[in-house]
């Protein structure tokens, strides 16, 4: 199997919500073969608790503007690793240390990548 035009969607959606909040080593994985009930991954970086807050609540800001609601969320209180499940998209939210200690891009390394576009960016003068 491999991810739904769907879940690719809602990536494009949470890729550009997270790249406006400054999320970093942002990845995605196809996790639709070991999985049956996600397609996607996406995993980003935030560099303290407050922007790992800020990251997830504008992903799930956006997607709920596009339609759609998330069925679970976890962690957000604490800032260290929030997890919003869309159902054919989890987005998990790290701080730095958390995605380092957890390493969830180990655990799914035989999961292939799915690429990422991110707008270009403007360098300030």
């Amino acid at each position: 199997m491999t991810a739904t035009p769907h879940a690719h969607e809602l990536l494009q959606v949470a890729v550009l919500a997270a790249d406006d909040k400054g999320g970093e080593n942002l990845v995605a994985l196809d996790v639709s073969n070991p999985l049956p009930l996600a397609d996607i991954f996406f995993m980003v970086t935030g560099r303290s608790e407050r922007n790992v807050i800020a990251i997830a609540g504008e992903i799930e800001d956006k997607l709920i503007e596009a339609g759609h609601k998330p069925l679970r969320r976890e962690g957000r209180t604490a800032g260290r690793w929030v997890l919003i499940d869309f159902g054919d998209l989890v987005v998990h939210v790290f701080h730095e240390e958390e995605r380092e200690y957890y390493g969830l891009e180990r655990l799914w390394k035989d999961c292939p990548v799915v690429p990422i576009e991110l707008p270009a960016h403007k360098v300030q003068d």
